[in-house]
Order: structure tokens, then C-alpha cells, then sequence
């Protein structure tokens, strides 16, 4: 037997395992041997970085749909001033215009949870970039404001949609040990987009007033043509596809985005389990929504995690901070028009290179020490800006603290909550409530979104801005202490392993003891 390896070899063993190879060949030299140990190992390694560039390239393409909800942050902040002045529009109807969008959106993620279930995780992408460039196109030809609101109920349907499934949808595709990184992109993606909306801004503020808002707003349509293109490359998430009793398809992509193939074999048997053996009639005995509305406990502890970080994402004023920036420099001291947007322009820069720094530690450290980091920078940052606008006037220094709090405020905000709240979401509920049980989740945080943007000036001339300031700090202490009772660490662990974690009581109100992250991580390895 051992003296016929080359013959033995052809028999479909190869490829099984590294040993059956060099097992028949080693009698033959040991040179041999060690050639085919290198080019085994040659191939492994070439194996590994395709799949690591083909989920990379995935997760780039599935996050272009937050560019759009991004810009349209950045480039509404500027744009509405002369929006105001060219349209004469009421605060009130300004308030309504910036904040509309936020509340609008929700409907698009509720809608894009069932959506998503049914065409898929992929489509379901490209059909908020439709909805969206549709309301951008209304938007930039508007000529009174009630086209502008139309245009902006569109762009708000299509928002909701992209900032639903990305997410959904990249954890999905994700192999466990990258997870907290890739899913990160979305936010990376919105934060390019709120600095390029920025941009855009401080770019064509010189145009005519009638014509520059509508340059700056129909910019943004150029994003959702990229993301056309990318629905020839990304594959369907594999979930879906064992959802939907598509086992050989959801395995084909299983074999692209993860370079081990007992590893492919071990996690499709996992998501079978999840999705109840693949079967659509078994896991739909109980409806999905009527099941979200009388949750089992460990259910209600995952809703209470995940709708609860969204919320505390939205109302700690981070849209605020983002969309009335001109405003808050403004009481700070600074008047001139090109000077605001420039300022505005640091919180973009500042608000996109922070959130790289979570990329590079969100699977190294954890979600948890980001979201201590974040949250607690935020409630002294936020207190700070209230101190700074109360009690230091409109001189240099005062500007000077203004700019430096708001810019360190958005810092804080990139480091942890802005993108764990999104990781979090999409990781920690069951396949067969995945998709819907997120979108209450982006729901939450869209609602809040829109109540902190559509009250902020209101508030703010009641009690003053810096008093509005000192409010978001309060509530920002409160989010400090619900990520150390109610947030458990999901690091390194397979999307049906943090299902588990919710099951015990001990394990998810943030007892858990990160000792076991660290032995899962060295199994894996």
C-alpha cells in the first residue's frame, strides 16, 4: 500500500487533508515531501488571501448605500442655509426638513426587513438605491418645498432600506474572526459620506444661491450608480440562501468567503440548525412578527440589547453635533459663512479617521471596551460643549473650546457606539429574526434620530444650546451604565454561538467572563 503512493494518490483522497498527501509519498524522499508540504502550503496561503480580498470587496460594495444617508447628513447641514434664503423657509419648516428624513427612514427599514426575507439580502440593496436617487433627482429640481419634502420622503424610504440590510448582510457573508471589522464598514462609509457632504459644501458655497444647494444635494445621486455595478460582483448572503432551501448555492458562497473546507462543512451544518434544518415551514410555525411582539425571554434580552444600544446611538446628539455643527459654531462666535463650513469640515475629518481606529480594534479588543471608551469620552465631551457655550462667551478661546469639544465628541462617538451599535445588531439575533428583529433596531434608531434632529433648535432657544448640550451629557452617562449591565461581549464568536450566549441570564447581563473569548480565539487559530 505505502509503496504505491502515487497510484493511491489519485483515488479522490487528495485535497481531503495535508497527511493523506505526504502519507503514500514519503517513501519515496523526503524531498518530495517537503516540495509538496511548500506547494500545499503555497496554496493555502494564495487560497486565503482571495477569499480574504473576495470578502473585503463584498463588504466595500454592500456598504456604498450608507454614502447616500452619510451625504445627505453632511451636505443638509450646509445646504440649508441657503435652502433657508433661497426658498424663505420657516425655522420651523427647517427643522422639519433636516429631521423628516430620519423619521421617514424608519418606514424603510421595516419595510426592508420583510423585504429582504423575500428577495433577498442583495436586491434588497439595490432597491434602496433606486428609491433613493429617485428622491435625490426630486430634491435637487425642487422648486418650492413641498417638492423638496417629496424628494426628501423618497431619499428618507431609501435610507432606511440601505441602513437596515448592509449590516444584515455583511454579517452574514462574514467569516466569524473578521465580523466586528467588516461590519463596521457601513458606519466607516457613512462617516466618508457626512466629510464628503461636508466637502461639498465648503466646494460650491460660492455658486449662486439658487443654484449651489441643488448642486450640493444632487451630487449624491453618483453613489448609487456604483452601487448597480457592484450587484454583478457581491454573491447572495449565504443565510438567505439556506433560508430559502438553497443548500449547494449557500455552500458555494460559504466556499468563497471561508479558506477552510471542513470549516465551510461546519458552519453550513450550524446555520441549517439555525434556520431549523433549512426548512421554510418549520421555522415559520410561528409567525416572525408575532413571535417579536410576545418574545421568549432570550429573545427579549437580545430586543433589549439591540433596540436599547440604537437608541442610546441617536439620542446622546451625535445628529445634533452633525447637522446643526454650523449653528453650534455660530453660538460659539464664528459668523462668516465659509469660515462655518470649514469648521464643519474638521468634524467630518475628525468623525471618518476615528472610526478607523475601530475598525483595527473591534475584533482585537472587543465591543465592550470600545463602547466604555466611547460612551464615556462622549459625556464629558458633551458636557464640555455645554460649559463652553454657557459660560464662555464668543471670544477665540470660547471658538476655539467649541471646535475642539464638538471634533473630540465625534471622535469618541466613531470609536465605539457609532459603529458597534451596528455590529451588534447584526450579529447577536437568530437567523429566521435576523432581518425583521434589526429593523425594529434601525427603526429605534431612526425615531430617535429624527425627534433629537426636528427639536434640536426648538429646545435650544427654550433652554439654550448649551443647556441642550448638558441634557445629551446626562443621557450619555445613562448609556455608559447600560453597556456595563445589559451589553454582553460577542468577540470572535459564530453568529449561532451568540444566539446561545442569550440564553443564560448570567452570561448576558454583562457578567460574562472574557476569559472565554480568548480560549475560542486560540481553538480557532
Amino acid at each position: 500500500m505505502g509503496l504505491v503512493g502515487v497510484q493511491e494518490n489519485g483515488n479522490g483522497e487528495v485535497g481531503l487533508s495535508i497527511g493523506t498527501k505526504n502519507k503514500y509519498r514519503r517513501m519515496d524522499s523526503e524531498v518530495t515531501e517537503d516540495f509538496d508540504d511548500g506547494s500545499h502550503h503555497h496554496h493555502q496561503e494564495k487560497r486565503s488571501s482571495s477569499t480574504r480580498k473576495y470578502v473585503l470587496a463584498c463588504a466595500i460594495f454592500a456598504s456604498l448605500n450608507s454614502v447616500l444617508l452619510g451625504y445627505d447628513v453632511g451636505v443638509m447641514s450646509g445646504a440649508i442655509i441657503f435652502i433657508h434664503e433661497d426658498l424663505k423657509i420657516t425655522e420651523v419648516q427647517e427643522e422639519v426638513l433636516i429631521g423628516c428624513l430620519s423619521i421617514l427612514s424608519l418606514f424603510g427599514s421595516l419595510a426592508g426587513g420583510r423585504t429582504s426575507d423575500i428577495i433577498g439580502r442583495k436586491w434588497t440593496m439595490a432597491l434602496a438605491a433606486i428609491i433613493f436617487q429617485t428622491g435625490a433627482a426630486t430634491m435637487t429640481f425642487a422648486p418650492s418645498f413641498e417638492v423638496l419634502i417629496l424628494g426628501r420622503f423618497l431619499a428618507g424610504i431609501g435610507i432606511g432600506f440601505g441602513v437596515m440590510i448592509a449590516p444584515i448582510y455583511i454579517a452574514e457573508i462574514s467569516p466569524s474572526v473578521a465580523r466586528g471589522s467588516l461590519t463596521s464598514f457601513p458606519e466607516i462609509f457613512i462617516n466618508l459620506g457626512i466629510l464628503l457632504g461636508y466637502v461639498s459644501n465648503f466646494a460650491f458655497s460660492g455658486l449662486p444661491e439658487h443654484i449651489n444647494w441643488r448642486v450640493m444635494l444632487g451630487v449624491g445621486i453618483l453613489p448609487s450608480l456604483f452601487i448597480g455595478a457592484a450587484l454583478f460582483i457581491i454573491p447572495e448572503s449565504p443565510r438567505w440562501l439556506v433560508m430559502k432551501n438553497r443548500v449547494d448555492e449557500a455552500r458555494a458562497v460559504l466556499l468563497k468567503t471561508i479558506d477552510n473546507e471542513a470549516e465551510v462543512e461546519e458552519r453550513l451544518a450550524e446555520i441549517l440548525l439555525a434556520a431549523g434544518t433549512g426548512s421554510t415551514e418549520k421555522y415559520e410555525e410561528k409567525a416572525v412578527w408575532r413571535e417579536l411582539l410576545s418574545p421568549s425571554p432570550p429573545l427579549r434580552r437580545m430586543l433589549i440589547t439591540g433596540v436599547g444600544i440604537q437608541c442610546f446611538q441617536q439620542i446622546t446628539g451625535i445628529d445634533a453635533t452633525v447637522y446643526y455643527s454650523p449653528e453650534i459654531f455660530q453660538e460659539a462666535g464664528i459668523q462668516d459663512k465659509s469660515k462655518l463650513l470649514a469648521a464643519t469640515v474638521a468634524v467630518g475629518v475628525s468623525k471618518t479617521v476615528f472610526i478607523l481606529v475601530a475598525i483595527f480594534l473591534v475584533d482585537k479588543l472587543g465591543r465592550k471596551p470600545l463602547l466604555y471608551v466611547s460612551t464615556i469620552g462622549m459625556t464629558i465631551c458633551l458636557f464640555s460643549i455645554g460649559v463652553t457655550l454657557t459660560f464662555l462667551g464668543q471670544g477665540q478661546v470660547g471658538i476655539a473650546m467649541a471646535i475642539l469639544f464638538v471634533c473630540s465628541n465625534v471622535a469618541f462617538f466613531s470609536v465605539g457606539i457609532g459603529p458597534v451599535c451596528w455590529v451588534l445588531t447584526s450579529e447577536i439575533f437568530p437567523l429566521k429574526l435576523r432581518a425583521q428583529a434589526s429593523a425594529l433596531g434601525a427603526v429605534g434608531n431612526r425615531v430617535c434620530s429624527g425627534l433629537v434632529a426636528m427639536s434640536f433648535l426648538s429646545i435650544s432657544r427654550a433652554i439654550s444650546v448649551g443647556g441642550t448640550f448638558f441634557v445629551f451629557s446626562a443621557i450619555s452617562a445613562l448609556s455608559v451604565l447600560f453597556v456595563y449591565t445589559l451589553v454582553p461581549e460577542t468577540k470572535g464568536k459564530s453568529l449561532e454561538q451568540i444566539e446561545m450566549l442569550f440564553k443564560d441570564e448570567h452570561q448576558w447581563n454583562g457578567s460574562e467572563v472574557e476569559l472565554g473569548d480568548v480560549v475560542h480565539l486560540v481553538q480557532k487559530q
